[in-house]
Parts: structure tokens; sequence; C-alpha cells
């Protein structure tokens, strides 16, 4: 036995800071987080706290039609996403999800009121009325009543669509 030694130190051999494949995992977030920002609607990029150059490299990903440089420039734009704070950014998309699930919810349930009035008749009426007491009855009664009329041949619903726009004025 070696009596030279030295007594071995476990923590010698753990390295300082994050793996290689945490960093690689948080490479892949920023590099899908970037992803998200090419596939958004124009209005809602435009509102996000983006630099020039992330907003510029967006841009062009959304033009780029080559398979192979558009996954070049979401590499890009996962690079330039290392260099800033994205949490920002992600709570921002976070509220324009939110946002967008909420208008949508609004939407079908919209939907749902105009089917039942249109199907139900008055036990609907009453019980959206208590929903939305500021609706006007009368003319909700003559909205249903024309829309229940339309018979189709070949027309588009017309009344039918003035109902649902009246019930959606009403939020």
């Amino acid at each position: 036995m070696n009596t030279h030694c030295k007594p071995m130190d476990r923590n010698a051999d753990i390295p300082e800071g994050p793996s290689k494949s945490q960093l690689k995992r948080e490479m892949q977030a920023l590099q899908k987080l970037g992803e998200e920002l090419v596939a958004l609607p124009q209005d809602q990029l435009a509102a996000l706290p983006l630099p020039d150059t992330l907003r510029d490299a967006v841009q062009l990903a959304r033009r780029i039609t080559s398979h192979g440089a558009l996954k070049r420039q979401r590499q890009y734009i996962g690079r330039l996403m290392r260099g800033l704070d994205a949490e920002p950014i992600r709570i921002r998309l976070d509220e324009l999800r939110g946002t967008d699930r909420a208008v949508k919810a609004r939407f079908r349930e919209n939907q749902r009121w105009r089917d039942r009035l249109l199907a139900e008749g008055d036990a609907a009426l009453t019980e959206f009325l208590a929903r939305y007491p500021q609706a006007d009855r009368q003319h909700l009664r003559r909205l249903m009543r024309r829309a229940g009329g339309e018979d189709g041949g070949g027309r588009p619903p017309e009344y039918v669509r003035e109902l649902f726009r009246y019930i959606q004025g009403l939020d």
C-alpha cells in the first residue's frame, strides 16, 4: 500500500455549474420559444418586447420557404435568444395565449347561446335574459323569429348571424 497518497477529494470530479445535458435542454427550449415567435400572428409579434435583431430574424424566418434554410434560421433565432433574458418574452406569450383562450371560450359560449335560443325558444330566452339583463327582449325575439324562418334556399343565414353579433355585443 502506498502511504504517500493523498486522501481523495470526492467533490474534485464534480463540475461547477449546469451539466452539458442541462445546457442543451435550455438551448432547445430557447429554440422552441423562437419557433413560437415565428408562428405568432403579426399583431401579437409586434406587441412583444423583442430586440430589433431578433425581430428581424423572426420576420425573415416567416418568409423562408426552404426547409433547410428555415431550420438554420430557427437555430440562429435560438442563438440570438441565448444573449437575452427570455423570461419577459415567455410571460408575454403566456398572457397572449391566455387572452386567446379566453376569447375563444367566449366565442364558443356565444355560439352555444345562439344555438339554444334558436332550438329552445322562450325557455332559453328567459335564462339568457337572467344572465344578460341589459339585453333587449323584443329585439331578441324578433331576431329569433326571423332566424328561425330562414330556410336557407341557397342564401347565407343573415338573421342567424345578426343574432350572433347581437349576443357578442352584449359582452
